[in-house]
């Protein structure tokens, strides 16, 4: 706060802060009844008495997750698979393209205009989903693991990203170990890779929310359920109602187990991943906003 502030700039912060209170409690309030649904009994359900808190306190609808939805704990692992393999791919694509991409005015790399060209155009226009639909299915990408990792192994949003970053680098650093005979791997591995933590580790964080979060290309691009990710399964049960019966669940082991329980736990397992990191990332996401966009 500035020294002096008139009345007129404290209403104002005032009310700014009042109407982000407010979006807060909107964005909490509907999680906090997801859960305490999903840990409340069969009949509070049914009489739909649950509000902020639990009614009838018990885990079954996690215990069903954790031991008899095997197609749910299933595409729970491929979600983590799709993170750990797509958050890797991207960020070796993003460092080796984003150090050609800071260093070919210099270098005159032929075709590095068109290239850009193409990667700028990619980002504003698309080709459709049933040509891209035909081109994954004549690489043999259909029901693949592949057509969820390898799609967006180039993005060039974070390209630009860490292209400017290494944009920012003092030149005199650069100089100084070519004259020492470095190599592009060296100079990339050894110089641009230990500064651009920052920068990687904000790439890292993106990239690791949008797998996590993408549900289109498996409803799409994999013909079996099994080889969904966590949420493309839980995307086809909420809104289709996919969920078991409660007909066919052994009432004296899990007799709390309901339909809108099983969503609720289903959504809460689906978010808690993104929520434990969320806290220790959340500067990472600030930053990325501006991170490249200011250079020495």
């Amino acid at each position: 706060m500035v020294e002096g502030h008139s009345l007129r700039g404290r209403i104002v912060d005032t009310v700014l802060y009042l109407v982000l209170i407010l979006m807060a409690i909107s964005c909490i309030v509907p999680l906090i009844h997801v859960m305490a649904r999903s840990l409340s009994s069969y009949a509070a359900i049914q009489e739909n008495s649950v509000a902020l808190w639990p009614v009838g306190l018990n885990f079954d609808n996690y215990k069903f997750l954790m031991t008899t939805d095997r197609l749910f704990m299933r595409t729970f692992v491929t979600s983590l698979a799709r993170v750990l393999t797509g958050v890797t791919l991207t960020l070796s694509v993003t460092l080796l393209t984003g150090y050609v991409l800071s260093r070919g005015d210099s270098r005159h790399i032929p075709g590095l205009g068109v290239f850009k060209f193409v990667m700028l155009f990619s980002m504003l226009f698309s080709g459709g989903l049933i040509p891209v639909f035909l081109a994954y299915n004549s690489l043999g990408l259909i029901d693949n693991f592949a057509v969820l990792v390898l799609p967006g192994a180039l993005n060039v949003f974070y390209t630009i990203i860490m292209a400017n970053f290494f944009r920012g680098l003092p030149a005199e650093l650069v100089e100084a170990a070519i004259l020492d005979g470095a190599n592009d791997f060296d100079l990339l591995f050894r110089i641009f890779v230990p500064v651009s933590l920052p920068a990687l580790a904000t790439i890292t964080v993106f990239s690791a929310v949008e797998h996590w979060n993408s549900w289109f290309d498996g409803l799409i691009f994999m013909k079996l359920n099994t080889k969904w990710p966590l949420q493309s399964y839980l995307y086809s049960r909420v809104t289709q109602q996919l969920l078991q019966s409660r007909d066919t669940i052994d009432p004296s082991k899990l007799r709390d187990v309901t339909s809108a329980g099983l969503t609720a736990a289903m959504i809460v397992m689906a978010a808690l991943p993104i929520m434990l990191v969320y806290p220790f990332a959340q500067k990472y996401f600030i930053k990325g906003l501006t991170l490249g966009s200011v250079k020495n």
